[in-house]
């Protein structure tokens, strides 16, 4: 199982290089993957399905950060955590992407996700309503993108025809993850996904925890299930869940064994929301959480 650090995208500030030096702080340390989270705008609360950040949350973008951290570190794995893709346009995140890839050296993960901010996405020009059935679109879209040097496509969303990006990827095609963890999502990995990212974190105030019974050993064996229907092994996609630094060391260790056992091939800390006052606090405490964690379980 792989470890990995959150980057604290609403405490980190903006300095250059405070970013820079967590960063490379988190490769010295030897984690495996910096997961990055994502928002373009952020609003004022509205109605009841709001689920936690505002307008005065920060949030850095996320392609343009991982472009500067790609510079920055030379082994550290670049993810995001997630890309809210079907409200950005499908060739543009195509080219972006394939850039990180080509400019960190084959580095880049991309965990992508519908979002839950309909603020945002009438703001960018997109529907909010018809977000799930683009994004499968925007896979496929994707994928022949990244892995063919002419391209043509026409879908309900989509038409391309004879073109396509120069240079291609170093990674053909770049591994796409899923965060989410409705019964849609779930299938949806199933079909099409490298990876699934599970949502929430320990004593986060804006933690979704699973809403199955069993929690999640339930989920985790649900989407082998529907791997299974799909025609793939069960083991076919990562799996990889966050633990909170305010939860503790003992919670790490229990939460690191029990994702272990259940197959679990990623475990991010998240150290946002802990009362961490600097970027340095950050640092100590994703080296707290490495000492407390020497291997991978």
């Amino acid at each position: 199982m792989q470890l990995g650090v959150v980057f604290p995208q609403t405490e980190i500030g903006t300095d250059p290089g405070a970013i820079r030096e967590f960063a490379q702080a988190a490769e010295a340390l030897g984690f495996h993957h910096i997961l990055v989270y994502d928002h373009v705008l952020g609003a004022k609360p509205r109605g009841g399905e709001w689920l936690g950040y505002t307008h005065e949350d920060m949030f850095h973008e996320v392609l343009v950060l991982l472009g500067f951290l790609a510079a920055a570190t030379t082994r550290i794995e670049l993810a995001t955590g997630i890309l809210i893709l079907p409200q950005r346009q499908t060739a543009l995140v195509a080219k972006q992407t394939a850039e990180i890839d080509i400019l960190s050296g084959g580095r880049l993960r991309l965990g992508i996700g519908v979002g839950w901010n309909h603020v945002e996405y009438e703001a960018l020009g997109e529907s909010f309503a018809q977000r799930g059935r683009k994004i499968e679109e925007q896979i496929a879209v994707l994928r022949e993108l990244w892995t063919k040097p002419l391209v043509t496509f026409v879908g309900r969303y989509h038409r391309i025809v004879d073109a396509g990006l120069n240079p291609l990827p170093v990674q053909r095609p770049i591994p796409i993850w899923m965060g989410g963890e409705s019964d849609v999502v779930l299938r949806r990995i199933a079909r099409l996904g490298d990876g699934w990212i599970l949502g929430g974190t320990l004593r986060s105030p804006f933690a979704r925890h699973p809403q199955v019974p069993g929690g999640y050993a339930a989920m985790v064996e649900r989407l082998r299930r529907y791997l299974r229907e799909a025609g793939r092994a069960e083991h076919a996609v990562g799996l990889e869940r966050r633990v909170a630094f305010g939860a503790g060391p003992a919670r790490w260790t229990a939460t690191a064994e029990e994702w272990a056992r259940l197959g679990g091939t990623h475990l991010s800390v998240a150290t946002m929301n802990a009362g961490l006052a600097r970027p340095a606090d950050h640092i100590e405490a994703i080296r707290r959480f490495r000492e407390a964690l020497p291997c991978p379980p």
